[in-house]
């Protein structure tokens, strides 16, 4: 990932109304949801929420395809995983294995963490 891409995300994300939608969206995975969901669900006006829309489909984190008259939204995960490798590349100074201490500290889930790089076995 470049870091032209990575400010992009973080400016689009930057909204509180913004990051509400992506997460809400990450959280219908696959199944996305029109607008007129969203903006229910987030109690935002749909003026409203069509801006911010707009922002975090520039900026390539959500997807939008056409059904019907309606808009479906899906987050663009794999470009969230991209985001979060291109911010751990350089963990621990190379040495994701120091990094044991931080993740048992973290609150996120296992399953979202990478695994840390088997250390071989001393003779």
């Amino acid at each position: 990932m470049e870091k032209l891409t990575a400010t992009t995300i973080f400016e689009s994300l930057a909204s509180g109304v913004r990051l509400d939608v992506y997460r809400l969206l990450v959280k219908q995975g696959l199944d996305g949801m029109v607008a007129g969901e969203i903006a229910t669900t987030l109690n935002v006006p749909p003026t409203n929420l069509s801006f911010h829309l707009k922002a975090l489909t520039q900026a390539r984190m959500v997807t939008a395809e056409q059904e019907g008259r309606f808009q479906r939204y899906r987050a663009n995960i794999p470009l969230m995983l991209e985001l979060i490798a291109y911010l751990t590349e350089e963990c621990c100074a190379g040495h994701p294995e120091q990094c044991a201490d931080f993740r048992a500290a973290s609150t996120c889930p296992d399953a979202v963490l990478a695994p840390l790089p088997s250390t071989p076995a001393k003779s």
